[in-house]
């Protein structure tokens, strides 16, 4: 969805995920690995951490390199 920002910063390292329609469903999904790939084939992972509000959002954290701006709005899997 986007990235986690404040007011006056931007955090490339974490991101706002829609992971299910229900917090129960989204619940079941922390901790486990996200990989998004690159158009040119390269893949980032991530881990999701935590709930992000009630309706199913997720946080994850890319903690090795944050995502680029053209990685919003495109599919990320779930492993």
């Amino acid at each position: 969805m986007h990235f986690r920002q404040g007011r006056h910063h931007v955090n490339p390292h974490q991101m706002i995920l829609k992971a299910a329609d229900s917090v129960e469903e989204a619940e079941k999904v922390i901790g486990k690995e996200v990989v998004w790939t690159s158009p040119a084939g390269k893949e980032i992972k991530g881990k999701i951490s935590a709930l992000h509000g009630r309706n199913g959002n997720v946080r994850v954290i890319f903690a090795e390199k944050g995502l680029p701006g053209q990685a919003l709005g495109q599919k990320v899997k779930v492993i």
